[in-house]
């Protein structure tokens, strides 16, 4: 059976209202995401459902800890989310994006996946830079081998001589201009 299916919810047969569903979010959910960037995590996906006569609300609330790499040392980083995100779905003759909360389908439709969109809510909630926090003194508590290889290379590495002669022109335009 594929894994996704969990996530495919039919709505023609529901009711006009609310819908509740839980779903657990686990590494076996990163792997079937096709080029998925991580692939460990403990989240849970509490969905409300909102079926209305010509729509579906989607609320969606994501808690729970993915594992990522850290942009800094590369070692593991635990990231807590707490993330609550609605998508509307309207119905109509085709399939349409009209924005990037709302989306029109077929009228035929009998059915709406929502894996894709747990994965892009995921994305979202995480921040721009992912590193290890620092510590109550103020240091970073990153893999300190790794930071002292890093520090070390970045010290050794000489500046090509191109750029300081491009840094001079720089100097030199902003005392003209002045």
């Amino acid at each position: 059976m594929d894994y996704l299916k969990q996530f495919v919810i039919p709505f023609s047969g529901l009711e006009l209202g609310n819908h509740q569903y839980t779903f657990a979010i686990g590494d076996k959910f990163f792997e079937s995401i096709d080029y998925s960037e991580f692939s460990q995590g403990d989240l849970t996906v509490n969905l409300d459902l909102e079926r209305q006569e010509r729509m579906l609300i989607f609320r969606f609330h994501i808690v729970g800890i993915l594992r990522v790499e850290c942009d800094r040392c590369l070692d593991e980083l635990e990231i807590e989310l707490d993330d609550t995100e609605q998508l509307i779905v309207k119905f109509g003759s085709e399939y349409l994006e009209e924005s990037e909360d709302v989306i029109v389908i077929p009228e035929h439709e009998h059915q709406f996946d929502i894996s894709h969109y747990i994965y892009e809510f995921i994305c979202l909630s995480l921040p721009v830079q992912r590193f290890h926090p620092d510590d109550e003194e103020g240091y970073s508590t990153c893999n300190p081998d790794f930071l002292e290889r890093f520090n070390t290379q970045h010290e050794e590495q000489e500046i090509d001589p191109r750029w300081e002669k491009l840094k001079g022109l720089q100097s030199d335009n902003e005392d003209n201009n002045n």
